[in-house]
């Protein structure tokens, strides 16, 4: 006999292979239960075992698959689950909803194995015969009926040929995965009522046409209506057993589908959940916990973009540097706990005063930067007066009802210098200038060794 191992435990499979391929068996073994599905490894096998646990499809999952299948061999399959911890009570109720045959230990010795799995690979302990496959038939005369009941029945293919009148109830309770269609009752029109009530229900199985239509325009309108296949009259068995073979072999491919689909839904699932962690994980990568601003790394990332996109596509930016005047006097006088709340409300208003597009940055201890995209040196000297303005208009109002009227001093710089570290050299320069000149102003810096040019400034 033929064992499937759908397993990751290598050593259990060498185990099993020394246990039993000296009888004459031969062990078999898939990586996982998608690999199996897909070469459909177990056409030859006549027992199955499966790790319990698996990613997209467990176990149980596949073995719920196989348990539902058009196919009777699937259905008598011996499947036994792989588990690498005892049983507990949520593993039985698994096995049973599943309809394995029990569990095999992924630790077992080569005499656990061969008392457990010993029997069921001599046959003297084949699992308990299925149900037979069931096949609804309707609209047939008694006689067809039971020449197709006798054809089919050899093949583990049970007919059932209610009154046409019961068809829906009959299907609702038979759940029959085929349907044979006669046109004794009604003909064509017949026919085409039969496939509408079942369709209207949800109940409409796969369905093969048995008898002879004349008219083109009546085939169509069978097709269109849901017919599957077509065996005419007069009624050849090999012929009647190869349409049911195919309608189990095209169930089967629907199933297989099914599972690949829900596979790839779950990938996709987690996916965008792993999207979503990898975003958040950037996000506190690249921002200011305090101010909940952009980053020092994030600004060199942006800045160093846009100098990319400045020499490739001459799209102009706008750098602008801000630091809180006499911020060290704050953190003396009202302790550090005020100046950090003196900065998460420096960064709201930074925020606030600009456009969408604009990224405002923390990168350093009460040192602001802002990068304006699209924008030439005037508007953004105009940004940062604006920026300047914000802060200096209103007091912050702490706790305790003291107020600070905290302001900033800012440089400019545009996107015409020569690289990276001239740009930021020369808004250095005009930021410490902006300073030096008696703080709470804009200005903006000129190329070579000119620190600016003061174009604001506060009272």
């Amino acid at each position: 006999m033929n064992l499937l191992v759908i397993s990751r435990h290598d050593d259990l499979v060498e185990r099993l292979r020394m246990a039993f391929e000296g009888a004459g068996h031969r062990i078999l073994q898939a990586g996982d239960p998608l690999e199996a599905l897909a070469n459909d490894a177990w056409n030859e096998a006549q027992v199955l075992l499966v790790d319990s646990g698996g990613d997209p499809m467990d176990g149980y999952r596949l073995c719920r698959l196989l348990r539902g299948e058009a196919r009777i061999l699937f259905r008598n399959l011996p499947i036994f689950l792989i588990l690498d911890h005892a049983p507990t009570d949520q593993d039985l109720k698994a096995l049973q909803e599943s309809q394995g045959d029990g569990f095999i230990a992924a630790g077992h010795t080569i005499q656990q194995l061969l008392n457990h799995l010993g029997p069921v690979l001599a046959g003297s302990a084949p699992r308990e015969e299925g149900q037979r496959l069931p096949v609804l038939a309707l609209g047939f005369q008694s006689s067809l009926a039971q020449k197709v009941r006798d054809m089919l029945h050899h093949f583990a293919i049970e007919v059932h040929s209610p009154p046409i009148r019961n068809a829906v109830e009959a299907q609702r309770a038979l759940k029959a995965p085929v349907l044979l269609l006669g046109l004794s009752a009604g003909g064509v029109d017949g026919a085409l009522a039969v496939l509408s009530h079942l369709r209207e229900s949800g109940l409409l199985p796969y369905t093969i046409l048995v008898g002879q239509v004349k008219h083109e325009a009546d085939q169509r309108r069978l097709l269109l209506a849901g017919i599957s296949d077509w065996v005419q009259l007069p009624l050849p068995a090999p012929r009647l057993v190869h349409a049911c073979k195919r309608a189990m072999e095209w169930l089967h491919a629907r199933r297989i589908q099914v599972e690949y689909e829900s596979a790839i839904h779950d990938l996709r699932e987690r996916r965008s959940m792993l999207e979503i962690e990898a975003a958040s994980l950037r996000n506190e990568v690249l921002t200011d916990p305090l101010t909940e601003l952009l980053n020092r790394r994030a600004f060199d990332q942006n800045l160093d973009h846009a100098v990319r996109q400045w020499e490739r596509h001459r799209r102009a930016f706008v750098l602008v540097l801000g630091d809180v005047d006499h911020f060290k006097l704050i953190n003396d006088r009202f302790g550090h706990p005020v100046g950090d709340e003196v900065l998460r409300q420096l960064a709201g208003r930074i925020r606030s005063a600009l456009r969408k597009s604009d990224l405002a940055f923390r990168i350093g201890g009460e040192e602001f930067a802002v990068l304006l995209t699209e924008t030439n040196l005037k508007a953004g000297a105009e940004v940062a007066n604006k920026l300047r303005r914000r802060i200096d208009e209103d007091a912050i109002i702490l706790p305790g009802g003291q107020a600070i009227f905290p302001t900033m001093s800012f440089g400019v710089g545009g996107s015409g210098a020569p690289t990276l570290s001239a740009l930021m050299s020369q808004v250095d320069r005009a930021l410490y200038k902006a300073k030096s000149l008696g703080r709470n102003r804009v200005v903006v810096s000129e190329e070579g060794d000119n620190p600016g040019r003061i174009v604001s400034a506060g009272n």
